[in-house]
């Protein structure tokens, strides 16, 4: 009965469009837990027995909290279900401190995809472009990977069904146009049945995996892993994406209307659903910080004058 009750919610979520793989994977798991106790309802204390055996205190919130999300909608059906409470286990939110790459280490990290193995080969070029795309335009990796030959317009790039479901079109300055133009033309002579725009050396798409251990390789060859023991972020592929952030945000003009514009239009163009989620980004470099604490000292004046 309690399996057949996930079923529907996970019928009805995924109809709106939810994913919710780690959910169904919690659900599934604490029915099994419930049946072990001949229990067909959730029941408070039986959640947080369950929840309990996660390893961490931010495992446990989030078992729980996807299990109060259930039960309040089952409850709608039968009322016989109860719901946990979500705040027992607090949940701790590690926030990220991304590694920003500058002008020159992206050069450095271009020259070095230009110069992989075999020579004359397509591999070059894909990896050079690949990750030239991703600094320029702050695309995720996976909406790189997924992109087409259909996907390239003279209007930009256009994004389709991305991490929260939703397409969207990533214009393109003209210099960065006529770089992927180059790429294409080489690309196009290749010829293969597979029409995504990034391909592997043997001529199908090129996977995520495939494409973060060449990164990881050439991050090493110019000397941007850190040494074993220091605090400095590790660069990670989606670092060219946190980059691109915090320069747009850094180029915001003055003034609280012409800010708020700003950060909505690069929240837009990097797909963000929440602007929080573009707010994060406001941490990660000493100008902004500063930016930020200039203008609180503003409106404290302001206040108080």
């Amino acid at each position: 009965m309690l399996t057949q009750t996930i079923d529907r919610y996970l019928a009805v979520r995924r109809a709106a469009g939810f994913r919710l793989r780690t959910t169904e994977g919690f659900l599934r798991c604490y029915a099994r837990f419930a049946a072990e106790r001949g229990e067909v309802h959730v029941r408070a204390q039986t959640a947080l027995d369950w929840a309990a055996f996660a390893p961490s205190a931010s495992q446990r919130g989030r078992r729980l909290e996807a299990l109060a999300i259930f039960a309040q909608h089952a409850q709608a059906e039968d009322r016989q279900h109860e719901v946990p409470p979500r705040d027992v286990f607090r949940r701790e939110r590690l926030l990220y401190r991304p590694f920003i790459f500058t002008e020159d280490q992206i050069r450095q990290l271009l020259e070095q995809a230009a110069l992989l193995p075999p020579a004359g080969s397509l591999r070059p070029w894909t990896y050079c472009t690949l990750f030239s795309l991703l600094a320029i335009t702050g695309l995720r990796i996976s909406e790189a990977l997924a992109l087409r030959f259909e996907d390239i317009t003279v209007d930009g790039l256009l994004i389709r069904q991305t991490k929260f479901h939703k397409s969207r079109l990533v214009p393109l300055h003209r210099s960065a146009y006529a770089g992927l133009e180059r790429y294409l033309r080489r690309r196009r002579s290749r010829g293969g049945a597979d029409d995504h725009v990034f391909i592997s050396r043997r001529g199908r798409v090129l996977r995520y995996q495939t494409a973060l251990e060449t990164f990881r390789a050439l991050i090493r060859q110019i000397g941007l892993q850190p040494d074993p023991g220091q605090q400095s972020p590790r660069p990670r592929i989606h670092d060219l994406r946190h980059s691109w952030a915090v320069r747009a945000l850094e180029a915001s003009p003055t003034g609280y209307d012409q800010v708020n514009k700003h950060v909505l239009a690069v929240s837009t163009y990097l797909g963000h659903v929440k602007l929080t989620s573009t707010y994060v980004y406001l941490h990660t470099t000493s100008r902004l910080l500063a930016d930020i604490a200039a203008r609180c000292e503003n409106c404290d004046e302001g206040a108080t004058s």
